[in-house]
């Protein structure tokens, strides 16, 4: 799919698609008359691409969305003035037995003749709400540089937005861990949780993290103009303030983690003691029964009358009195 979009007045202005202000070219003919400063390409096919190569001169590489992790592939600016950046953006995993789990999704972006070419293969949150708050709010965006930083604006505010969804279910999981008692298949859906959340907040670290380096990135390569320069340093400013929001989020994991499996302890514990005082309680029996089983000649309660419930009566009290003397200490609750 191709998306392009246009300015009228701070506007990002285009056709009407799913109540977006967008407009999605299904022709050569369609792209030759636009005059854009941000292309959407989203899983573009190798016509699209081949639109794109005749109408702006730009060839698209077909690896351009490695995940290379090295700065200098994933910032750098060509000698034809192409400025390319690569950037994760967050997707936040759907309810339901068949949703996507969270996700960064890499999206290569290329600054050529002030014209935004993004080019990525899902659709993103980050994006839409860029859209929308296009559509709202006058004079938000007066050239394809801004489109890039009200991106990576959007992308801190979505991240922010995720971490207080986070910290709303840790407060829910936090009410059934502290609880007075925490049944072995309670703290197995516990943990469950607390690991989802855990996997969420490191992605949205990472993300905040990737979205750091291109902005600086950004504000190192001079491309900035004095405005855009001062948003800039807001977005980074931002950023770390979702740092020390996820390094809390991160304590709080680990503080319920540990009482979980504090829990879980605690049960196997009682069962451990159970055994330990049943097997205690066993061995004066066992011991007598021992006794009266050995084969000796001259053992003089083997011709008692009364040898036989003699010895039941012995092995009987002997269970109960350990049973009697370990709930007098209270070991037994």
């Amino acid at each position: 799919m191709l998306n392009v979009f246009t300015l009228d007045n701070g506007r990002l202005k285009g056709g009407t698609l799913g109540g977006l202000l967008q407009e999605e070219i299904a022709t050569a003919e369609d792209l030759a008359q636009s005059r854009p400063v941000w292309v959407d390409l989203e899983k573009p096919s190798a016509e699209e691409k081949g639109w794109i190569r005749d109408r702006f001169g730009l060839s698209i590489p077909e690896d351009i969305v490695d995940d290379d992790l090295e700065e200098s592939a994933r910032f750098y600016e060509e000698d034809n003035g192409e400025l390319h950046i690569r950037s994760d953006f967050l997707i936040v995993g759907d309810d339901g037995p068949a949703a996507k789990p969270a996700r960064n999704v890499r999206v290569a972006f290329i600054l050529f003749n002030n014209v935004l070419f993004s080019i990525h293969d899902e659709d993103l949150p980050v994006f839409r709400l860029l859209r929308l708050r296009a559509r709202r709010i006058p004079a938000l965006i007066e050239d394809a540089k801004d489109v890039l930083l009200k991106l990576y604006d959007a992308d801190a505010e979505y991240s922010a937005d995720v971490l207080e969804g986070i910290y709303d279910k840790l407060e829910a999981v936090s009410i059934r861990v502290l609880k007075s008692d925490v049944t072995d298949a309670e703290a197995g859906e516990v943990l469950s949780a607390i690991a989802r959340e855990e996997d969420l907040n490191g992605r949205i670290r990472r993300n905040v993290m990737d979205t750091r380096r291109a902005v600086s990135f950004m504000m190192r390569s001079r491309m900035l103009n004095a405005e855009q320069f001062e948003e800039s340093r807001q977005i980074l400013r931002d950023i770390d303030s979702l740092d020390s929001h996820t390094a809390f989020l991160f304590d709080k994991i680990n503080f319920l983690m540990d009482a979980t499996v504090g829990f879980i302890n605690i049960n196997q514990n009682k069962i451990i003691k159970i055994f330990s005082v049943a097997s205690v309680a066993l061995l004066p029996p066992t011991l007598i029964a021992s006794i009266y089983g050995m084969n000796f000649k001259n053992m003089p309660e083997l011709e008692h009358p009364l040898g036989y419930p003699f010895a039941l009566a012995l092995m009987i009290a002997s269970v109960a009195a350990p049973f009697i003397y370990f709930r007098r200490k209270g070991w037994l609750k």
